[in-house]
């Protein structure tokens, strides 16, 4: 008698949280129970929200200078911060919370889409050079007047946080998407995890996974309409206003999603700006090692970039 093997476990789950959608995917007999999963991204929030006035973040926004003990995954997401801020010649800037504030985003998305803010006056982000962080003793210090807003970075390391820990904890394989800041870990099914990346003026394109992760930073959502017409949460970070870069659109591949998601950002803001600084591009993509990138223009146009520009299948010829 024949037998037929049968399929390993398979359990997900789609939720509301960090603004955006979540997805959890857990493949194997011995994954723990996707509750779970969702529970630490929950905790992750909780503990990164600048909408949450209890929220880690938020106390250590209110820190006046003064140094503040956090969590362990709190304290990582300063210092990869700080880190990717230093990689990317300052493109890549978790202090544009002002900035952010300013041009009208003060409330959670979700709120804000019924008003229209007035603007306010910008300046240039001051930068992560006066942060302090020493992940030992969870121990973050921001300078008098710095506040940090960690936005997709903290969407990826969430990815990246869950993924793994459910592979640690007996999943085969794991694929978390927080926002479509995405991570997988563990064995991959034997077709990969083919991931769809709308970068919403050109046909859908694809990119096949086995492990890794992959971001997508755009212009083109998160709008709201202020006095002085349609702003973004893309931030400039050199001049405190929404970007005006010609990329919409930016999917980074990448070992972990928190750097993707970084690359992601700083690429979106950076590229195409040769006037102001021709030597951006070339510094963008020599961080591109082991990566690779999907840039999408206003008018559809795109173009891959960096190593691992073959991974992706755009969704137009380039």
């Amino acid at each position: 008698m024949d037998t037929v093997a049968s399929l390993p476990a398979r359990a997900e789950r789609q939720v509301r949280l960090m603004g955006t959608t979540a997805h959890v995917v857990l493949v194997g007999d011995a994954s723990p129970p996707v509750g779970e999963v969702v529970g630490q991204l929950e905790h992750l929030e909780a503990a990164w929200s600048r909408f949450r006035q209890d929220s880690e973040l938020s106390r250590l926004n209110r820190g006046a200078g003064h140094p503040t003990v956090v969590s362990h995954p709190t304290a990582l997401l300063l210092e990869r911060s700080v880190w990717a801020w230093e990689r990317t010649g300052g493109l890549f800037d978790p202090t544009v919370l002002p900035s952010l504030l300013a041009a009208g985003y003060d409330r959670s998305f979700d709120e804000l889409g019924s008003v229209a803010p007035v603007p306010g006056s910008t300046e240039p982000a001051p930068g992560c050079s006066g942060i302090e962080v020493d992940p030992r003793i969870d121990l973050v210090r921001l300078p008098a007047g710095v506040m940090v807003d960690p936005g997709g970075i903290g969407k990826g390391l969430a990815a990246d946080l869950a993924a793994t820990a459910a592979v640690d904890r007996g999943a085969d394989a794991a694929l978390v998407s927080v926002g479509g800041d995405l991570r997988v870990a563990g064995r991959a099914p034997t077709e990969g995890w083919e991931i769809e990346l709308d970068h919403h003026v050109t046909a859908t394109a694809r990119v096949n996974l086995v492990d890794g992760a992959v971001a997508t930073s755009t212009t083109l959502r998160r709008r709201w309409a202020t006095a002085d017409g349609t702003a973004h949460h893309v931030i400039d970070p050199r001049t405190g206003r929404p970007s005006n870069a010609d990329l919409v659109a930016c999917s980074v591949v990448a070992a972990e999603a928190w750097w993707a998601e970084a690359l992601a950002t700083a690429l979106l803001v950076g590229w195409g700006d040769p006037a102001r600084d021709p030597s951006l591009v070339d510094l963008l993509v020599d961080q591109l090692g082991g990566a690779g990138a999907l840039l999408t223009h206003a008018d559809g146009r795109q173009r891959a970039v960096g190593p691992l520009a073959d991974a992706f299948s755009p969704g137009r010829s380039q």
